[in-house]
């Protein structure tokens, strides 16, 4: 009986608690946004390409690539090349920066431009 109650609470919870509310959290003064669940539509060529994007006052720290599916010699050139163009930026002109995909990765440079977007523009409608 207990372990259906607590299976029944469990659900409950899990319709309250939708993964828009927690896309977003606050740790040592900064915004994090996690676009796992926002951005699982936005796919590279293996996959979604889900980020981190770290704010701390109103401006990008930085952003990181989370657990995905792309090849690692390809999710490595996209890093390198584009990861930190957005660092220091304040988060309205990082959302309207102008970024180029790299040759040879496109896909996952599109999907990772695009998950950065849309934390960025996340954070700007719930902070």
């Amino acid at each position: 009986m207990r372990k259906i109650l607590l299976i029944l609470i469990t659900y409950h919870l899990s319709l309250i608690i939708s993964p828009a509310q927690s896309a977003m959290t606050k740790e040592n003064g900064r915004y994090v946004v996690n676009t796992t669940e926002l951005g699982k539509s936005i796919e590279g060529y293996n996959g979604p390409v889900p980020v981190k994007v770290y704010i701390k006052k109103n401006k990008v720290e930085k952003v990181e690539v989370l657990k995905c599916q792309e090849s690692p010699k390809y999710l490595a050139k996209v890093k390198r090349a584009i990861l930190d163009v957005w660092n220091g930026l304040k988060v309205k002109d990082a959302s309207k920066k102008q970024v180029d995909a790299v040759t040879g990765a496109t896909y996952t440079s599109e999907a990772l431009i695009q998950n950065v977007r849309l934390g960025l523009d996340y954070y700007q409608k719930h902070k």
